[in-house]
């Protein structure tokens, strides 16, 4: 059968599909024809009726999964492609077309996958008395997008992106074009998870005790596993324009993701100040800014730094610029897990790899609690000036350190003007900034956030607060 003479993309996530519709193409003709098996399986009318039956009904489920719609073969033979992580595909993320031998095998591939992608199913329906594949090749979900109210694997982008490849296929007519159309998609958007996605946390891969599937667990340190980057799937909407104020830290951290995704000398980066600030809203807004143009960012807890290494040993031979996320960055005095990141970031024998920053927020200046007994204790530590500087190197390893700091009464005034604007909240100007001041002396004082929860409040009565 075909898919037994692929090369590169041999090894195919979520393949099995392609294998039972394989086949059932190259065995279908067979049905009562006095065999009674090939390749261990039936090959009497009934099974062969049942294995096709189920190929339409999981290529449906792919549709509520992954709000596939239009013809569902056709989608899920371009979910195989942009997801299959090999040679080709990923020298190709973000960097166009590579040279070498590689190409024929790939282009080797591709004639298969063609083959596969131009199949008339007519014939196979006709035989086996199956008309139904018809819902399979003209499908569309109750929502436009075939999710049937489940949770999907994708966002509605992601979906959009690999429905528009299946369809650009379809204008393919030899395997050189359609070779020619998956390389410009991993130039464009990248290949596998890292290509799909912005963001990601880190999660523990443990093995399913029934030997069925991979099992992801909550992160606990002390049960192994392998260490898994998980994609984040519905990310915040937010851009820098959104956060109102905060000009030139909005500039200095940009300046630096600029020089980083840019492929120049970077540092890693501190935003720290007041509470609710927009710190973090500055972190999401730069990983939607520059997601085209190979930017991912991995969200890591404290207890996680530990596993520092692993996760940069995943990310530190691929094509894209990596921003590792730290929000609400802080350590008390008891905890020891700061020393794991200041090896990562500088100090430890291996170099950290130029396609890996660290963005961290923080409340704190310093990130570790201080107390004044550090610099009392001289009959307990003759060396307290070396506690001190213990506790301060970890911030000196953030070559750019941002502040952020609490609005001032008009500044706050300006935030909730501009936010009731972009919101549609048509309101007396005076009345809106008096029941604003109102809100800020109850619900946690001048700051952006509360500027915000202010506007979600009066977008929640429905009345434009009148």
């Amino acid at each position: 059968m075909r898919e037994k003479e692929l090369i590169v993309y041999r090894t195919l996530q979520d393949g099995e599909l392609l294998f039972d519709m394989a086949w059932l193409m190259a065995h279908y003709e067979e049905a009562d024809s006095g065999s009674e098996t090939v390749a261990g399986r039936l090959c009497d009318m009934a099974s062969m009726r049942e294995l096709f039956y189920d190929c339409i009904h999981r290529l449906i489920e792919l549709a509520g999964s992954y709000g596939f719609h239009g013809n569902l073969w056709h989608c899920y033979l371009a979910n195989l492609l942009v997801n299959n992580e090999n040679s080709y595909s990923c020298g190709c993320e973000i960097r166009g077309e590579i040279e070498g031998s590689i190409n024929d095998a790939v282009l080797h591939d591709i004639v298969i996958f063609k083959e596969f992608y131009d199949y008339d199913f007519g014939p196979m329906c006709g035989k086996l008395h199956v008309a139904e594949f018809a819902l399979a090749e003209h499908y569309a979900g109750g929502d436009g997008g075939g999710s049937h109210g489940r949770s999907k694997v994708y966002n509605t982008r992601i979906c959009a992106r690999i429905c528009e490849l299946a369809e650009k296929f379809c204008l393919d007519h030899t395997p050189e074009e359609m070779k020619a159309t998956l390389t410009q998609f991993y130039k464009e958007y990248g290949v596998g998870r890292f290509g799909l996605h912005k963001a990601f946390r880190v999660v523990r891969k443990s093995p399913d005790p029934y030997g069925e599937s991979d099992i992801y667990k909550p992160y606990d340190i002390s049960e192994g596993g392998e260490v898994y980057i998980e994609p984040i799937r519905n990310i915040a909407h937010v851009s820098l324009d959104d956060l109102v104020g905060y000009e030139l830290a909005k500039r200095k951290l940009t300046e630096n993701t600029e020089a980083f995704v840019a492929g120049r000398k970077a540092n890693n980066c501190l935003l720290f100040g007041d509470a609710g600030t927009g710190k973090s809203s500055c972190i999401k807004a730069i990983a939607n800014e520059y997601y085209d143009r190979g930017l991912r960012m991995i969200e890591i807890y404290k207890h996680q730094f530990r596993d520092l290494n692993h996760v940069i040993g995943q990310i530190k031979n691929r094509n894209y610029r990596f921003i590792i996320y730290m929000d609400d960055l802080s350590f008390e005095e008891f905890e020891t897990e700061y020393k794991y990141l200041k090896a990562v970031i500088e100090g430890g024998l291996e170099k950290k790899p130029e396609n890996v920053l660290i963005y961290a927020t923080s409340n704190r200046r310093h990130l570790i609690r201080e107390n004044y007994r550090d610099k009392e204790e001289i009959r307990q530590d003759m060396h307290t000036g070396d506690t001190v500087q213990e506790k301060l190197s970890l911030v000196y390893r953030f070559g750019v350190t941002i502040y952020f700091g609490a609005p001032d009464k008009k500044q706050f005034q300006e935030i909730v003007k501009s936010l009731a604007a972009k919101n549609g909240l048509d309101m007396p100007q005076e009345e809106l900034l008096l029941e604003a001041n109102r809100w800020e002396l109850s619900h946690g004082g001048l700051s952006g956030r509360t500027a915000q929860q202010f506007i979600d409040y009066l977008s929640g009565r429905g009345d434009n607060g009148g």
